[in-house]
Order: C-alpha cells, then sequence, then structure tokens
C-alpha cells in the first residue's frame, strides 16, 4: 500500500516521541518535519536533516502532506499553520490544549467546511485516551460531571507537599530542578493549563460550547504545608481539581484546589499522574489514569490519532470523529456554585472568638461542620480551622469580607472549596 504522507511541526520532546514512533511505520511517512533551527544537535536515529525546514508554512501547504501534526503549542503560529493546513485540505493532529481552548470553534468548523478532521487526543491528557472514548465508546451517554487531575507538575508539588511536610516553595524548586516545572511555571501552578484542557474536554463531553473567558481557575500557589496536614487530620486530600459538571440547565466549569475526600478514586491519583472520572447514564462512573505529559506517552495519542486517520483514508472522515457542538452553553458563574468550604483563619486568643466567628457564619446562611482550634503561637494568637456545610459561593465570599474586617481575625490564611 502507498504510505501516508506527513508533515511534523516541532521536532521537541513530543515531536522527537513522535518522529521515533513513526520512522520505521508501515502506513504512516514522514516526508518534512518543520524546526526553529536545522543544525541544532538532536540525538534522534534515523532523522534525515534534508527533510527539515524553517518555513513551517511550505510544510502546512505542502500538496503532497496528507496529515499535519502540530506539538509546538501556544496560539501563535500554531494558529495560522492549523488553518492553513485545514485549507490546503489535509487533516490535522495536535496536541495544542491552548489553542483548542482559544479558537477550537473557528477552526473545527473550517475543518468541517473542509470535510477534514482534527484530532486532539494529546492535548488534554497525555497519554490517557480520553476524547475518542467519550465520543465512541461512552457516545450513548449523557455525560453529567468530569471530575479530573489534569496537570501533572501541580499534581507532583501538591504530593511532596503532602508526602514530606514541605512548603509550596521549595517543592517548586525541586519540581522545576527534575523538569517537571518551567523556569515560568505560571500556566501551570495558576491552574491555566488545567483550564485549557476542562475547557476542551467539556465542549465535547456536554456537546455545547464552553466559553473559556467564563472558566474560573485558581492555582496552587496560596497551598500551604499546614493545610495539608489538616486535611489529612479530617479525611481529605488537597488536589488541583478540574470540575465540570450539569447544574439544572447551565453548566458550571471550574479549576482549583479542593478538599478531596480519602475515599475518592482521585485522591490516589500521586506525584505527576493525571486522572479523569467521568460521570454519566448510563454508564455510572467511569476512571482513566496515566501519564499526562512526556515524550512518548504524549506521542502515543498522537500516533493513535495518525493511524485512525489512515484507516479512513480511502472514504470520508467518520462522522462520530468530527466535532458536534454547535450549542453555545450557559455558563454557571463560581459565584453560583454550591461548595463545602475549608477555612483557615489566624484569630486573637481571646475569649468570645469561637462565637464571633459563629456568629458571622450564621449571619451569611453558612453551617459549620466541623469548628477547631489549633494551637497557641507566640503572638498569641492561634490557627482556627472550619469546614462547613454545602453554601453559595457569594454568601461565603461575603463572610470572608466580614472575617476580614472583625477585630478578633488577623488574616484568613485560606480558603479552599471541598469535595467528597
Amino acid at each position: 500500500m502507498t504510505k501516508i504522507k506527513i508533515g511534523l511541526i516541532g521536532l521537541g520532546t513530543v515531536g522527537s516521541g513522535v518522529f521515533k514512533c513513526l520512522v520505521n511505520n508501515p502506513k504512516a511517512e514522514i516526508v518534512q518535519i518543520a524546526v526553529k533551527d536545522i543544525e541544532k544537535p538532536r540525538n534522534i536515529d534515523g532523522l534525515d536533516k534534508t527533510k527539515l525546514t524553517t518555513d513551517v508554512m511550505s510544510v502546512a501547504q505542502n500538496p503532497d502532506i496528507d496529515i499535519l501534526i502540530e506539538v509546538i503549542g501556544g496560539v501563535n503560529p500554531a494558529f495560522d499553520i492549523i488553518k492553513t493546513a485545514l485549507e490546503s485540505g489535509k487533516h490535522v493532529v495536535t496536541a495544542n490544549k491552548e489553542l483548542l481552548a482559544k479558537h477550537g470553534s473557528e477552526l473545527f468548523e473550517l475543518a468541517k467546511n473542509k470535510n477534514r478532521l482534527i484530532l486532539y487526543e494529546a492535548a488534554i491528557g497525555g497519554g490517557i485516551p480520553i476524547v475518542m472514548p467519550i465520543k465512541t465508546t461512552l457516545c450513548g451517554n449523557k455525560i453529567n460531571k468530569i471530575t479530573a487531575i489534569l496537570n501533572g507538575t501541580t499534581n507532583y508539588i501538591l504530593t511532596k507537599m503532602d508526602t514530606e511536610n514541605a512548603s509550596y516553595e521549595e517543592t517548586l524548586k525541586e519540581a522545576q530542578k527534575l523538569g517537571y516545572a518551567e523556569t515560568d511555571p505560571t500556566g501551570d501552578v495558576e491552574g491555566l493549563d488545567a483550564k485549557y484542557k476542562i475547557t476542551t474536554l467539556s465542549t465535547i463531553s456536554f456537546k455545547e460550547k464552553i466559553d473559556l473567558d467564563k472558566v474560573y481557575a485558581e492555582g496552587i500557589t496560596k497551598i500551604q504545608a499546614e493545610d495539608m496536614k489538616n486535611a489529612n487530620e479530617f479525611g481529605y486530600k488537597i488536589k488541583l481539581i478540574a470540575l465540570a459538571q450539569r447544574v439544572g440547565e447551565k453548566i458550571d466549569v471550574r479549576v482549583h484546589p479542593m478538599l478531596i475526600s480519602k475515599k475518592h478514586p482521585l485522591a490516589n491519583i500521586n506525584d505527576v499522574t493525571n486522572g479523569v472520572m467521568i460521570s454519566g447514564h448510563p454508564v455510572g462512573d467511569v476512571m482513566l489514569s496515566g501519564p499526562g505529559a512526556g515524550e512518548f506517552p504524549t506521542a502515543s495519542s498522537v500516533i493513535g490519532d495518525v493511524l485512525s486517520l489512515v484507516e479512513e483514508f480511502d472514504g470520508n472522515p467518520l462522522p462520530i470523529m468530527q466535532c458536534h457542538h454547535e450549542k453555545i452553553a450557559q455558563m454557571l458563574d463560581i459565584s453560583e456554585t454550591k461548595n463545602k468550604y475549608y477555612i483557615s483563619i489566624n484569630a486573637k486568643n481571646n475569649f468570645g472568638v469561637i462565637e464571633s466567628l459563629g456568629r458571622i457564619f450564621a449571619h451569611n446562611e453558612i453551617s459549620i461542620s466541623i469548628i477547631l482550634q489549633k494551637g497557641l503561637q507566640s503572638d498569641n494568637t492561634a490557627n482556627v480551622v472550619v469546614i462547613t456545610e454545602e453554601c453559595f459561593e457569594n454568601n461565603m465570599q461575603s463572610a470572608i469580607c466580614e472575617l476580614e474586617k472583625e477585630d478578633c481575625v488577623k488574616r484568613i490564611n485560606s480558603l479552599i472549596r471541598v469535595t467528597d
């Protein structure tokens, strides 16, 4: 059979893995590769440097190429590259979560008009197969909720803080030294990476367009070692959770740290591993976990998409592989959500402090499940830890404002949402 011709944009960590996996494949051949620097030393067996070019658009427009693989990330120039490739009649495989979250609607519409496919298994969970199972095996289900750990860097940091009683700052430095965190870790630790992923995952799961700008994101930078110890005492672990769920006619999509019950399957997803729990009808709960990043795990998902396309090349693309989300989702604002909360408050060691805190919570229609004073400090203050019953976010934020004005309260150490 004639081999399918592949164009590869990017030869970094993931691109190198893709090349190594495809170099001897009997069904596909990489014929052109776009890189920033042709002369850069690369220890890749079988790499023919004559296939390298710095002209990315020549790859996107090459009439001999059937499938374009984009693994450079970011919006620019990836958007123009993929748009050009689709207009030139190529199928596209990408690992670009940011691009899909920001411009997926436009690109998917173009692909549909050109009768071409954009496949993106690697963009959400690295090596975890999640996109195609939702589109195929689980397509007969009404998915109601997704609870996921979608960022390996933050999960590694939180795991080490938990098991080694280390500070966030110490653990971040270790993650950077090991290559798990970037020099500028903002995208990971502020929850942006997980936000991009859950936006796209929600769109395909609920078959409605999710507005990235309306997805709430909060990172892990304020988590303290003391919070980890308290969570463990109460039977919880702290994880950065990407959550998407139906609430009436609206869809609630957000990313933030959560205390999650030790009985929950995601509580045992540690280090750089990712995990996704899907709740739907009639299937119930389905859990998938595995490596969320890395050369070969991510390449595995890219290759899976490529070979899926290869099998369909003699006919029209399977409709089930296309994107079907014409409706724009009504989004639930974070202020409208209902959650349980963990609050750590540094307060003066005076009579009546607990009574004052209880009064403020009651005034804001918040019931307390657990309240505990944690030791006396040298400045005659103590940390008071509270776990509430379920209440509205806007009520909790109102209570926080009142607490910050209360004379007996020195500071609010932490506010973290809780799930069982």
